[in-house]
């Protein structure tokens, strides 16, 4: 089915011509478009909109789910027919054609779902991405690897963690793997590891990446997984540290938010709780650890609230130098969605989001029903019966690393309440959100 949705008077007759030509598949909506495009949205192949692009994306951002189960959408004036979205190239030269317009098409292969996945993780891909996408969307079954737990977004049905025999299989670790896994494995490899740094005056920078090396040799971190490195603000300007990050690829950013080297002040790096305290480096530098308290410090303030952090490889020593490693590690997500009365169009365009990009969904029957066709194909759903079910069985999806949104009638303040008092849930990230305009 064809949406159209003309706003004045010659918008309509552009409709009316178009619509014409197409003849049942295509469906006029009068007024305007925002209510009416979030309330027909799954139902839709294609939509017209005679709008600016500008509008048009900012319209249809919140509603995105997937390349390819997702509308066509392409913009109409009085001279282009321009895709925005969904792979539209099919459709923006039937409209151009009809209408004597010109069509403008996006240039390039649609992103695919494993695309939007290293884009959700900020992850480095490594594998066969194209062939691995190409899979998926054949629907072959796929082995989906997540060791960490890392919450993940809604998948495909065929994959999954329960795949036997699959033709791909798909690894998010921040470590390499043991052994040779084959031709048919894409690794995602997200930026969750911190290293911290300690050395003597005057090091090399020799010293500090051959020390580096065993993070990766010794302790298997893949080094495409490091997001910063951290010191002592006495350390900050070490020829030899700083040249050992550049030699790594790190030294790329003037922004002080995004710095790869990141320094602290002692008197910040003593109130960490480390494993390996040393009363000589208190003495010289005035906290008890550099290397330890340094990649603790600066991974917390990379995870904020979202994520736990522990220390997965605590000090190496050598040559003067000391290192250790930090995990982040998102925590799973529940996010509580209150429906409110029940029609789509009351629904705001985040509850819509969060409900089209949930892993896992848990509800009442009515809930469920009232947003089954919002819910991405893989997403796995689960029925229960009271508030306090409810918060149990979202805790436990989220611990598994799933994105998980709770949903419940009216404001939802007894999933709320149940959500808090759950001591399963204070392991994950727990937020509500508004399923309704106030």
């Amino acid at each position: 089915m064809i949406g159209l949705f003309p706003r004045t008077p010659q918008e309509q007759r552009t409709a009316n011509e178009l619509a014409a030509r197409w003849g049942p598949d295509a469906v006029l909506v009068d007024g305007g478009p925002g209510p009416a495009l979030r309330r027909m949205w799954s139902s839709l192949d294609a939509v017209v909109l005679f709008l600016p692009v500008g509008a048009a994306v900012r319209l249809i951002a919140p509603l995105l789910r997937a390349e390819r189960t997702d509308p066509e959408v392409v913009c109409v004036d009085e001279h282009f027919a321009v895709t925005v979205s969904g792979g539209a190239q099919a459709i923006a030269p039937r409209i151009a054609e009809v209408l004597g317009r010109i069509p403008v098409l996006t240039a390039g292969a649609a992103a695919t779902e494993l695309d939007e996945l290293v884009d959700r993780l900020g992850a480095t891909a490594d594998g066969d991405l194209t062939g691995c996408a190409r899979a998926i969307d054949d629907e072959e079954p796929v082995l989906l690897v997540n060791p960490h737990g890392f919450p993940l977004p809604a998948l495909p049905e065929n994959v999954s963690p329960d795949r036997e025999d699959p033709a791909w299989t798909v690894v998010v670790d921040d470590r390499r793997p043991g052994e040779d896994l084959g031709d048919r494995v894409v690794r995602l490899i997200p930026p969750t590891l911190v290293v911290g740094v300690g050395a003597v005056r005057g090091v090399s920078r020799t010293a500090v990446t051959g020390l580096m090396s065993r993070l990766d040799r010794e302790h298997g971190l893949d080094p495409r997984a490091i997001r910063a490195f951290a010191t002592a603000e006495a350390k900050a300007e070490e020829r030899g540290i700083l040249d050992a990050v550049q030699d790594l690829g790190f030294w790329h950013s003037a922004d002080a938010e995004e710095l790869p080297l990141r320094s602290y002040p002692a008197a910040e790096l003593a109130e960490e709780d480390v494993p390996n305290p040393s009363e000589r480096v208190r003495a010289e530098v005035g906290t008890a650890s550099v290397a330890e308290a340094a990649a603790l410090r600066a991974a917390r303030e990379f995870a904020g609230e979202d994520a736990e952090v522990r220390l997965v490889v605590p000090k190496l020593g050598a040559d003067g130098v000391t290192v250790a490693a930090a995990r982040i590690r998102p925590r799973g997500r529940i996010t509580t969605i209150g429906l409110g009365p029940g029609p789509a169009d009351l629904r705001t365009p985040r509850a819509d989001a969060e409900l089209r990009h949930a892993a896992a969904v848990v509800g009442g029957a009515p809930e469920l029903e009232l947003i089954r066709d919002l819910l991405h194909p893989g997403a796995v759903t689960r029925r229960v019966g009271s508030a306090e079910e409810g918060a149990r069985a979202a805790a436990e999806l989220a611990a598994g690393g799933r994105t998980v949104a709770l949903v419940g009638p009216d404001d939802a303040a007894p999933l709320r309440a149940a959500v808090q008092d759950e001591p399963a849930c204070r392991a994950v990230h727990a937020e509500w959100i508004p399923g309704v305009r106030g």
